[in-house]
């Protein structure tokens, strides 16, 4: 059975447009998952640790009939293909790939919490989110994405729309 996830991508480090380009690519060729639609990327600010250059982010929705958990770890597998180490908590990193929403399922396992814990806390990501959701109340949530953008309206500010990423395979002069 197909569920419809959204992922969050976010990429400072090396060129990062296209290593979010890359990682919709390599998660479209995976087996179970096909992309169904993405958000335009903004521009922010880091978060947690500040000491790092600005982010590109962007979110994907993806049609799947992966597990939660075989989601997560295809996910983790495309950021270690394309270079990402883990050493600072919220550190940089050339991609990193959050499992947001998987339908409306909640999952609480050690090692993967859906809806993402804190999602409905940083408008980097609503607000790319807000781009491809079809509407209404986040599952796991009582309140829209509107809604909490609205209480985030400081933090909101500090998203800039930086453009669009053309991934699609064969429709980009410059993937050649």
């Amino acid at each position: 059975m197909s569920v419809t996830a959204y992922l969050g991508l976010g990429s400072n480090q090396g060129d990062r447009a296209e290593n979010l380009r890359q990682a919709i690519r390599k998660l479209d060729a995976q087996a179970g998952i096909r992309v169904l639609r993405v958000s335009p990327v903004y521009e922010t600010e880091p978060f947690g640790y500040v000491e790092q250059e600005v982010f590109l982010n962007m979110a994907v929705a993806v049609e799947t009939d992966l597990s939660p958990e075989q989601l997560l770890e295809t996910a983790l597998a495309v950021e270690r293909e394309l270079g990402r180490v883990r050493t600072i908590r919220w550190g940089p990193r050339t991609i990193d790939i959050d499992l947001l929403l998987y339908g409306t399922s909640s999952v609480s396992l050690e090692h993967l919490v859906i809806p993402h814990p804190g999602l409905s806390l940083r408008a980097f990501v609503l607000v790319p989110l807000r781009d491809i959701w079809e509407g209404g109340v986040l599952p796991g949530h009582d309140q829209t994405i509107d809604h909490y953008l609205f209480l985030l309206a400081e933090d909101h500010k500090g998203v800039r729309e930086w453009g669009a990423i053309n991934w699609e395979i064969g429709s980009d002069p410059s993937a050649s």
